[in-house]
């Protein structure tokens, strides 16, 4: 088999991978929230399997603003974080796949110019903000082919950002509704 054709073929595999799993994961969405109760590692898997649907919206961070009440928030914080920056890779595998039929939508093609011209500040900053559209980074990210290392880092880096804002929230708004 030529490059081109294992190319062509790990592109593919990619693109399945991602597919199957988002609608695996909306299947199970209603019983995901019961790992909470599990600590840290629940939240970390939450977060994981949230951030690893492509364009279908998870709601991990009122877990994480929940969580960040019960749990010291700086280890909520890790633990979501680093789930959703695993959990993104999917986005940026079906960018790596080439079958980006989102290139058509306007957002991305808003996003894609800033990720060509900005790489992985971008993404530390697009990954910071709560935002619904942080798919469509990591797939222009994967349509750029920026290093997979360096995606993950700077998206790492953005989600713990994001995850401390709201497990800290969580944590100091939960003696404004339960005064001593």
């Amino acid at each position: 088999m030529t490059s081109k054709g294992r190319l062509s073929l790990l592109r593919g595999l990619s693109l399945f991978v991602v597919v199957g799993l988002s609608v695996f994961i909306f299947s199970i969405r209603d019983q995901v929230e019961h790992l909470s109760s599990y600590g840290y590692p629940g939240i970390f898997i939450i977060a994981l399997l949230a951030y690893a649907t492509v364009l279908i919206p998870a709601p991990s961070l009122a877990v994480v603003f929940t969580m960040g009440s019960v749990f010291h928030p700086l280890g909520v914080a890790l633990s979501a974080g680093t789930g959703a920056a695993l959990g993104e890779l999917s986005g940026y595998m079906a960018g790596f796949s080439g079958q980006a039929v989102i290139e058509r939508m306007d957002i991305y093609e808003r996003i894609s110019p800033c990720i060509d011209k900005y790489g992985t500040l971008a993404i530390l900053i697009l990954a910071a903000l709560p935002n619904p559209f942080f798919d469509l980074a990591g797939i222009a990210a994967g349509v750029a082919r920026i290093p997979v290392k360096k995606f993950l880092f700077a998206c790492w880096i953005g989600q713990l950002i994001k995850a401390s804002l709201f497990a800290y929230a969580g944590a100091t708004s939960i003696n404004w509704l339960l005064p001593s």
